[in-house]
């Protein structure tokens, strides 16, 4: 480790994402889809065509193939597999859902939301799995995640929530409760007043993942087109050109099933752009770290950590000893736009290290490497989904509001058996056919959603400093969130 300190070495950190950086041999564009050449004949219609190449098209097309080896399946991607959120997150392969277990048991009952929960959990062991099976060598750590208290209001929400998980049928094995002791030994934080143990939760590098799949579904069958860009997406057929011919002719597919898999990046469809808020979420690397250092900060088992502040940060110990460290520190811009330049912006950067630093001073000598970001998408619902209407040939899934690398497992898994007409466990979950009303148009979205962010981040400045809750912010920015109360 160097004598900088942590924050100071922000600024001469690569701007790259580490796992993308990492990747040996690098990732290589694959030959993309347009004007008519070296593609498939457009007039022989394709049974799937998969538009994005992140984890969610990847998992639908690895199952498809899996199920139905004769189906003729075509992933478009506009720039390379992980480009998007599945390259650059914090590799939480976590057993959790966006929404709340309220919202799926009214979509169903309460015994549905606990089984549709379960198979979350159960999906953390399928990525593990299949990691095995295919020889994808992405890192995968089944170690849990801890969240550690640090404020007496985090510590009362964290045994109201232990408690309300068992009323629901958790069981111990599956969440816990930790005493200060137990979660220090875990995670060896400041100020720390108690911890929750998620169990069902894997700590994985998601480029070697997301890689890794990609040439599975491959050797499978399954073809991808890479630089080429989805220009109209309808009920049956795509219209693509490869991306950076400004003035190339366009090919037009058909197929059986066309699968919307684009996530934060659905903003650029046509008239898509209130489907989703695209949120920035940026992170940290680490330069490796001694055995000394793990002495005392501990993460043996390379759980993935965080504390319970409203503004959410997410950390893991990876494969080589560095701390990969990030947060939700860029507010959300005017239009929904998504900005390359945004993912490099050095004081949310140097907000996230202080952050660390704060929370493991052990770390705070060390030297930052890496630092980046990216973009999730939220629906107004704030509920992942998987849809399917075999009448229009349509499918989509996503809207995992950042916990998107396990569920995205259970939505593709689970798309795939819709397509295929298989009835199992998963097509009758609550996700399966969640609708979502559009975003408010600007500039009420913009409004809204920049207030709600400042309302949390007073409320963890409050707790932080009086050690109270902070009531009246937390249910201003909840009233902000949802001025009509939730609609499942």
């Amino acid at each position: 480790m160097t004598s900088l300190s942590m924050v100071d070495s922000v600024a001469s950190a690569h701007p790259a994402t580490l796992w993308l950086d990492r990747l040996d041999p690098p990732l290589r564009r694959r030959p993309g889809l347009g004007g008519g050449a070296g593609g498939p004949d457009p007039l022989e219609p394709l049974d799937v065509a998969i538009v994005g190449g992140g984890f969610s098209g990847l998992w639908t097309a690895y199952y498809l193939a899996r199920l139905d080896p004769g189906k003729r399946i075509v992933v478009i991607e506009r720039e390379v597999c992980g480009f998007g959120a599945s390259g650059r997150n914090g590799g939480w392969c976590e057993g959790e859902l966006a929404g709340s277990f309220e919202a799926f048991a009214a979509r169903s009952s309460p015994s549905e939301a606990l089984r549709q929960a379960r198979a979350a959990f159960d999906a953390v062991d399928e990525v593990g799995r299949v990691c095995v099976t295919e020889h994808i060598d992405a890192h995968f750590q089944k170690g849990g995640t801890v969240r550690v208290a640090r404020t007496a209001p985090q510590a009362e929400r964290q045994r109201a929530e232990v408690s309300h998980h068992r009323r629901l049928g958790f069981t111990e094995e599956e969440v816990r409760l930790l005493d200060v002791a137990e979660a220090t030994a875990l995670l060896g934080a400041t100020r720390v007043r108690s911890g929750i143990f998620l169990a069902p939760s894997a700590a994985l590098d998601p480029a070697r993942l997301v890689r890794g799949l990609a040439e599975t579904v491959e050797r499978l069958g399954v073809t991808i087109y890479e630089g080429t860009e989805v220009v109209e997406l309808e009920p049956g057929w795509v219209r693509v050109r490869a991306t950076g011919r400004e003035h190339a002719s366009t090919t037009r597919l058909r197929a059986g099933v066309v699968v919307r898999s684009t996530e934060a990046y659905t903003r650029d469809l046509p008239g898509m752009r209130r489907h989703f808020i695209p949120v920035y979420s940026l992170m940290i690397a680490t330069e490796p770290l001694s055995d000394d250092v793990f002495g005392n900060i501990g993460l043996t088992d390379r759980p993935t950590f965080a504390d319970d502040r409203y503004l959410v940060i997410y950390g893991q110990r990876t494969a080589d000893n560095r701390l990969a460290f990030g947060g939700r520190g860029v507010p959300y811009l005017f239009g929904s736009r998504i900005r390359a330049r945004t993912e490099q912006n050095l004081r949310a950067h140097r907000l996230i290290a202080s952050t660390l630093a704060d929370l493991l001073p052990a770390v705070s000598e060390a030297r930052i490497t890496h630092r980046w970001g990216g973009v999730l998408a939220i629906p107004r619902n704030w509920m992942p989904f998987v849809r399917y209407d075999p009448s229009q040939g349509r499918a989509e899934l996503g809207g995992y509001v950042g916990e998107g690398v396990a569920a995205s497992n259970l939505a593709g898994r689970t798309l795939a058996e819709l397509i295929c007409g298989h009835d199992t466990e998963r097509t009758s979950l609550p996700i399966v056919g969640v609708k979502s009303r559009d975003w408010e148009p600007e500039p009420l979205r913009w409004l809204g959603v920049r207030s709600s962010r400042r309302l949390l981040m007073s409320a963890d400045r409050f707790e932080r400093a009086t050690d109270r809750p902070a009531t009246a912010a937390v249910r201003a920015a909840q009233l902000l969130r949802d001025p009509f109360g939730p609609r499942p």
